[in-house]
């Protein structure tokens, strides 16, 4: 039997994987799981390169969930988004790519427009940096198909994400002013930051109200938020916005009367707020109510 003090060397590596692959911590730790007992089970001599054999392992059963987490989808109520995440940085790919420290929610949903071997490609290669000869043999396809599934899906990546990067601490200023703007109920100021065609995505699962699609364009938008924070304000209720790193950038713990209602994070194209995201549903809050 191997020894578990390799594997946790590789631990936060491997649910970086999961976490990219299923949008979900949740999942990436069951997964991760998994691969821990598999590996463990496995003789010795059987494994060659640990961490070659612990990444195809996470790979393949990520592809295996991802089968039965499209049927899932299907009776999904509302946009769906990612699990947040505060702990970044645990789940790093430990590589020097472009995108090894990327786990916005840019960057995740446009990884879920593409097909489970498309994204797994692309995150072994682009993110992981592993070798096309080795997702060959994790894929079990040929290394030109690989090749082929990692070239896709970058320039799917590439198109989805066309947000210019902001300078140092613009993302910061635009949440900081965005917040105030709408804790004050200033509808002109909160369409100021926002840019004329940004999207309001808000997952809450049919657990919690939520648009049932997602909003486009900055009035529209200024429209359906002033109006619930005002509604809100009508019941009496207590509501406060708690800054937290969320999927490594800044964005807010919302509550409610003191309880943690739901997670709002930005995304910022240049000079203004390209897209603001929005999760409420219980499940994916478990792990941050604690």
């Amino acid at each position: 039997m191997t020894s578990t003090v390799p594997f946790e060397a590789h631990r936060g590596r491997l649910l970086g994987l999961a976490y990219r692959m299923m949008g979900s911590r949740s999942d990436a730790e069951d997964i991760v799981q998994d691969a821990w007992l598999r590996w463990t089970q496995a003789k010795a001599t059987q494994i060659k390169n640990d961490e070659a054999f612990l990444t195809t392992i996470v790979t393949r059963l990520c592809l295996d969930r991802l089968k039965l987490e499209r049927i899932r989808r299907r009776s999904y109520i509302g946009p769906w988004l990612p699990e947040p995440i505060v702990d970044a940085d645990a789940l790093s790919a430990q590589t020097a790519t472009e995108l090894a420290d990327n786990l916005s929610y840019g960057l995740l949903l446009a990884l879920e427009r593409l097909s489970p071997l498309e994204r797994a490609a692309f995150l072994l290669h682009d993110v992981f940096d592993r070798p096309f000869a080795e997702l060959a043999a994790t894929l079990e396809r040929s290394e030109v198909a690989v090749r082929q599934l990692a070239t896709r899906a970058r320039k799917a990546v590439r198109e989805a994400r066309r947000c210019h990067p902001p300078a140092p601490g613009k993302h910061e200023e635009l949440l900081t002013a965005f917040m105030i703007a709408l804790r004050d109920g200033d509808a002109g100021r909160l369409e100021a930051v926002l840019r004329e065609d940004a999207v309001y995505i808000s997952d809450g699962g049919g657990r919690k109200p939520a648009a049932t699609k997602p909003l486009k364009g900055a009035h529209r938008i200024v429209r359906l938020l002033i109006g619930a924070v005002r509604g809100y304000a009508r019941t009496g209720g207590s509501p406060s916005a708690v800054p937290k790193m969320i999927n490594g950038s800044w964005g807010f713990l919302l509550y409610r009367d003191g309880v943690l209602h739901g997670v709002l994070t930005i995304e910022v194209d240049g000079e203004r707020i390209a897209a603001v995201y929005q999760v409420s549903n219980p499940e994916k809050l478990l792990a941050l109510a604690h």
